[in-house]
């Protein structure tokens, strides 16, 4: 019954960009349009592919991808480093507990 009484509004999506320039905008598309009139661009070499933009302006994306890259070298170091600290585990406990 409650809840009647107290309706909240939901939270309000005011993004405003701070370093956008519509002047730049509308100059750089002018410019695109110009040089693709000109012959100077065709529009193959102007389509960007999604994944290539997203991977290239997201820092996360990009830093799991070089993760994933480098990781052959880093598991096996990581594993032989685990085999050598097991190993003298093993040897430290052996000589602790038979003394």
């Amino acid at each position: 019954m409650f809840f009647f009484y107290n309706n909240r509004k939901p939270r309000q999506f005011n993004y405003k960009p701070i370093l956008y320039n519509p002047d730049k905008d509308e100059f750089n598309e002018r410019v695109i349009k110009v040089k693709k009139e000109m012959g100077v661009i065709e529009d193959s070499e102007m389509k960007p592919t999604i994944r290539g933009e997203f991977i290239r302006n997201t820092n996360h994306v990009r830093r799991k991808i070089s993760k994933e890259e480098s990781t052959g070298k880093s598991n096996t170091k990581r594993n032989i480093t685990l085999i050598i600290f097991l190993v003298v585990l093993i040897v430290v406990g052996y000589v602790l507990y038979f003394q």
